[in-house]
């Protein structure tokens, strides 16, 4: 499995645009490439992980891994640093899902900004908090925390006006993966 890192670049740092062939050559290694590439929205804790880990074949990617493998990501707990924070990373990680969605990768992730998902996920809220809290009681791997319910919800809010542009939203992570693989000319 491709492995996130904690950020290699100063968030303050200037970027430029560079080749990024070895990138998408590694995730070409672990995750298969299909004729059209998609993206899922999903806030925090809905269990897009889980389901990653849990693949028989591995369709979808983690885009945490991408954005930080990209350094669109930076190093940190950066979700906590201010919405114009978020938006400059979010922004950042558009560009390096557009790009892997050309390539024909699948990416599940939270980070966006502008670029339209292909489907977002918004279980009720009750599941979502007790999918929250359950990882943070038995198998914490980053993200949101309970005592970040407030962001949860703003960021849910945020992901739903997706679905007022013609974005299918579903309940899981599975209903979202099992739409979009079924679409015709996909495979």
């Amino acid at each position: 499995m491709v492995e996130i890192h904690s950020g290699s670049i100063d968030f303050k740092a200037p970027l430029t645009f560079t080749d990024g062939s070895a990138i998408y050559d590694r995730f070409a290694k672990e995750y298969i490439r299909h004729k059209k590439g998609f993206f899922i929205m999903a806030p925090s804790g809905v269990g897009k992980t889980y389901f990653i880990k849990s693949q028989k074949e591995p369709h979808w990617m983690d885009g945490d891994a991408l954005w930080e493998a990209a350094n669109a990501h930076p190093a940190g707990s950066w979700w906590t640093w201010g919405l114009d924070v978020i938006d400059e990373i979010d922004q950042r990680s558009d560009v390096i899902t557009m790009m892997a969605k050309k390539l024909g990768f699948w990416i599940m992730g939270a980070s966006n900004n502008w670029l339209k998902p292909d489907a977002v996920v918004l279980p009720h809220w009750s599941t979502h908090v007790r999918y929250i809290k359950t990882r943070e009681r038995e198998n914490y791997d980053g993200g949101a925390t309970s005592d970040r319910l407030g962001q949860v919800l703003g960021h849910r809010k945020w992901i739903k006006q997706w679905t007022k542009k013609g974005v299918p939203a579903f309940k899981s992570v599975q209903e979202a993966t099992d739409y979009l693989s079924s679409l015709p000319g996909v495979a």
